[in-house]
Formats: C-alpha cells, sequence, structure tokens
C-alpha cells in the first residue's frame, strides 16, 4: 500500500516536493511544541495549487491522514505527524502574488513568511499589524489557521480581523477559492471563517488575501514598573483615556518573570536600579508634539503613585532593548528545564487575581519548581509556565488544577497558541458539551474520513 501511495505521489510531485528519506522526514516530524510526532510516510511540499489539490486526492483515496505545516513554529502540537500519516507542508507555496496599495490589500501564499509580508507591506507605506515574536520562521497560512494574536492584538485584534479572502485544498481535494478584496460582503455565510483558527481540521490555506493599515509612522516605548497589577490595569485605563487607538501595546511582567531572565539568568538587562511588583512595556504610535504630551501624562502617573519608576526609549536601539526584556520568553527554555507553557485567557479585570489564585495552587504541590508569568495584559493572555520534575504524573496534576482554575474563572485554554493536540482533552474546560459536539459535527461533515489533520482540536 505504501508504495502504490509513494509511486502514484511522485507521477504529481517533483523529487523536490516529495521528501522520503528518513533523515528530511523527521525533519518534518514535530513543531516547536515539545511534542514528539511520528516519522511520516513522506513530506509532500507542492508548489502550485494544482499539485496540491492532485496529491490530497491520492492520499483520500488511499484514506492515508494527511498533516497541513506551515513554519512549524506551534507551541501545542497541532503540526505534529501521527502515525501513518504524511506531511502536508506549504513552504514551497510562498512570495507575494500582489500589493493593491489603493484597496490595502496583499495577496499571499501561504507558505510565505510572516516578516516578509509585514516588510512588504511597509515598502508600500503600509503595514500588516499581526506581530508575533516567530515572525522570521512562522507562516502566513499558519498564522491564519490558529488565528494567531500577538502583541498588537490590543490595537488591532486577532489575524482573523485581518483577511479578506482565502483559497483551501479540502480533505477530498476540492479547491475553494474566494480571494476578494472587498471589506463589505454579506452574500451569505463568510466561509473564510470557518477555516481561520481550524488548526488545519478542515483543509490545507493556500492563499489569501490581507486587508493592510497605514504604516505606524513612529512608536514611543515605555518601560514602566508599578505596585501590582492592580496598578497595572489602572494605567492602562489612564492610557486608554488620554491616548486612545494609539496605545498599540500594553505587555505585563510578573516579579517571577523579571527575576528570571534579569537576574537569575543572562537573557536579559534590566533597565530599572530595583525590583518592583509588576512591569509594564507599553508602545504608543505617537508623532510631533505628542512626545511631549506622554511625558507629561507619565509625569502625573508617577506624581499620583500609580507608576513607581520607568524608562522612555529615545532611540530604536532603546525600544529594540526594552522589547527585548519581553521577548526572552522565547528563550527561557534551557534554563527553566522541564515545565508546562500554559496560553491562558482571562478577562483582564480578573487577570491579576486569576494569576495569584494560581500561584498559591502550585505553591503546595508536590513536584512543581517554580512559575514564570508573562503576558499581554490588555487582552487578557497570560502565559504561565509552570516548572515542574520530569515526570508524567506530575505534569497531569499541574494541568488538572490550573484548567480547572480557567473554567472557574470562565477563561479559555488558549488565548492564540491554538489546541492541537496537547491541549485536545482539556477543551471542555473552555467549551460546553453542545458546543464541542458541534465542533465534531462539522469535522465529519467536511472530513468524513477524518484523514485531515487527525487528532488535533477535536
Amino acid at each position: 500500500m505504501k508504495s502504490n501511495l509513494i509511486a502514484r505521489l511522485s507521477s504529481i510531485l517533483t523529487p523536490n516536493e516529495l521528501l522520503l528519506s528518513a533523515e528530511e522526514r523527521q525533519r518534518f516530524a514535530s513543531d516547536q511544541s515539545g511534542l514528539d510526532g511520528a516519522l511520516p510516510l513522506a513530506v509532500l511540499r507542492p508548489a502550485t495549487v494544482a499539485a496540491l489539490s492532485e496529491a490530497v486526492k491520492v492520499c483520500a483515496a488511499a484514506g492515508v491522514a494527511m498533516v497541513p505545516q506551515g513554519g512549524r513554529t506551534g507551541l501545542s502540537g497541532g503540526a505534529c505527524a501521527t502515525g501513518n500519516c504524511v506531511i502536508v507542508s506549504t513552504m514551497l507555496m510562498s512570495g507575494i502574488a500582489e500589493i493593491d496599495a489603493d484597496a490595502m490589500t496583499m495577496t499571499v501564499w501561504a507558505g510565505t513568511p510572516l516578516q516578509v509580508v509585514q516588510e512588504a507591506a511597509l515598502e508600500h507605506g503600509l503595514e500588516y499589524p499581526v506581530d508575533i515574536g516567530a515572525r522570521g520562521s512562522a507562516t502566513i497560512g499558519g498564522t491564519i489557521a490558529t488565528n494567531a494574536g500577538g502583541i498588537r492584538v490590543l490595537r488591532h485584534g486577532m489575524t482573523r480581523q485581518h483577511v479578506l479572502g482565502l483559497e483551501v485544498v479540502l480533505p477530498d481535494g476540492r479547491i475553494v477559492a474566494r480571494l476578494g478584496k472587498l471589506v463589505k460582503d454579506n452574500a451569505g455565510l463568510d466561509l473564510k471563517h470557518l477555516f481561520i483558527g481550524s488548526e488545519g481540521i478542515f483543509g490545507v490555506i493556500t492563499r489569501a488575501v490581507l486587508q493592510l493599515r497605514p504604516a505606524t509612522r513612529a512608536c514611543t516605548a515605555a518601560l514602566l514598573a508599578v505596585r501590582d497589577h492592580d496598578a497595572a490595569l489602572a494605567c492602562l485605563s489612564a492610557a486608554r483615556r488620554t491616548f486612545a487607538g494609539r496605545l498599540t501595546a500594553f505587555e505585563g511582567m510578573w516579579p517571577d518573570y523579571w527575576d528570571f531572565v534579569c537576574h537569575k539568568t543572562e537573557l536579559a538587562a534590566s533597565p530599572l536600579a530595583a525590583d518592583h511588583g509588576f512591569y509594564i512595556l507599553a508602545e504608543f504610535a505617537l508623532e510631533g508634539d505628542d512626545s511631549a504630551h506622554f511625558e507629561n501624562w507619565l509625569g502625573q502617573l508617577l506624581e499620583d503613585g500609580i507608576v513607581e519608576d520607568g524608562v522612555i526609549a529615545k532611540s530604536l536601539s532603546e525600544t529594540q532593548a526594552l522589547w527585548r526584556v519581553r521577548e526572552a520568553i522565547g528563550d527561557v527554555d534551557a534554563d527553566f528545564g522541564a515545565h508546562i507553557n500554559f496560553d491562558l485567557g482571562i478577562s483582564p479585570s480578573q487577570l491579576g487575581h486569576f494569576c495569584d489564585a494560581g500561584d498559591r495552587l502550585l505553591a503546595g504541590m508536590a513536584g512543581v519548581t517554580g512559575t514564570l508569568k508573562v503576558g499581554h495584559v490588555g487582552d487578557g493572555n497570560v502565559h504561565f509556565l509552570v516548572g515542574h520534575e520530569d515526570d508524567a504524573e506530575v505534569s497531569d496534576r499541574i494541568e488538572q488544577a490550573l484548567y480547572a482554575l480557567v473554567r472557574d474563572y470562565g477563561g479559555t485554554i488558549t488565548a492564540e497558541h491554538g489546541v492541537g493536540r496537547l491541549k485536545r482533552d482539556w477543551l471542555s474546560c473552555c467549551r460546553s458539551p453542545k458546543e464541542v459536539d458541534l465542533m465534531r459535527q462539522l469535522k465529519s461533515m467536511l472530513d468524513p474520513g477524518q484523514i485531515m489533520n487527525p487528532g488535533a482540536l477535536v
């Protein structure tokens, strides 16, 4: 059966599009979640939609599972190979098809890295505002399939808000394309939303039409030290009242994270002389006299006791230095050791209370070695890392406790990383049985053979 499958795929794909060596197959087996994927039967990376469609038809006819992949930067195991499957990579479907500056749209192939899209938009005085730490390797198709969030959701929203059209190859090989540039189009169901955030269980995204925005000319970044999370919320409210839509990011760092990256390791350098109860990295789109206005605003917060200390970036290099403290979260794995990376969403007004409750819950739990908390305070998303003795039973106990707390707070088990395979069994902590059942029904309708990314999400 395998030899027949490979023979049929070889008649459709070139040697560069069909990878068969054990070394190449192993390279595509896993994403960055830490979950070990099985060795796939083959890696398919078609360069055209027509070739992809025919290859999918062959796999569907043979009943062979397919796992779509973008840049393999996912942290939930959604792009990891399952047993007896082929990988379907979009990496050769890369590039900008069109930029329409008048309509402020970009048509792009799914395998194009996010950073390439961002830079291409800037060349036309525009920007694609979705931004994540893995921008250099994460692909547009992957960010759409996971509805990526990132650091500027506060101002611009999630990926969903920036997709006007999609082209998708369904599990039976049919191609469904709606690549229009219309912002207003109420002719029936907007089917693209079925695929955005679906983690590849309904098909493989091949092209997208993205909505661009006028480029932000200048940004001012400030790192602020405050007493606690409640003071951070007061600072956020003051920023919204004063600067409204010019507030582009509002990131939070708890003391455990700050101490780890600035003092216990050399991952970042602290720009502050003393330690505090909470740290904010705020970014504003300001121009001209706004800078003086910003400094006056910050001075008032200091006078009112809301902010205890702060640093304002005066150059691009200083801005980048401040962001390095926040983005050091991507480099903690080796120093922090075995841990679970929770990507949780809680109402912003309750986020501080949730984290305090989580700390109390974990403090008395055997096998827990520490916590790190950092996140997007403005939208209620916290990355709650829990270190533990490398033991499956301890890991399961931590997940049960923290996800139960998420349920009690009416939150979500994943704010931006997706469900994948690692969080699939915890979906009931934030979705009702009727919601999960409807997801399963949609999956069965579009993929009756259950062969497109099986085991992911539902």
